[in-house]
């Protein structure tokens, strides 16, 4: 892909601060570090997200994120470990290329936040939804 700029870093075009490579993945410091630590595990095949993107691929990616997950609590001292990779827009997927956020937490309440609001809209019809996905599996 000519203008995703997780290809141009793979291709060596756009500079990077590079943690792991193989032949099927990039793992990268972010630029933006959310906090500190904060790693891009990238699958070097161009597939925009993860529901888009082959099964060997996704777990060689997430292979490659826990082993960074790791030496980030070991390395850095994070008391825990975000795992997260965003699906479209709404989600916020702002690179259609697909990647896991590997970002080390010192506390709670540095560099990032995810927060997890109860919707009741459904609470009473839980089992219609639960059939409604397992319909499509």
């Amino acid at each position: 892909m000519d203008n995703c700029i997780f290809c141009k870093i793979i291709k060596g075009e756009i500079p990077s601060a590079k943690i792991y490579e193989d032949d099927e993945v990039l793992a990268i410091l972010d630029i933006s570090q959310a906090t500190r630590g904060h790693t891009l595990v990238i699958s070097k095949e161009h597939h925009p997200n993860f529901l888009a993107t082959p099964k060997e691929i996704m777990h060689k990616v997430m292979d490659v994120a826990q082993r960074i997950g790791q030496a980030q609590m070991a390395v850095l001292g994070a008391k825990g470990i975000n795992i997260l990779t965003n699906v479209g827009e709404e989600a916020g997927q702002t690179i259609m290329h697909y990647h896991v956020h590997v970002v080390p937490r010192y506390t709670r309440d540095t560099g990032f936040q995810i927060t997890l609001k109860e919707n009741n809209s459904d609470k009473n019809n839980l089992p219609a939804l639960a059939d409604q996905i397992k319909s499509k599996l």
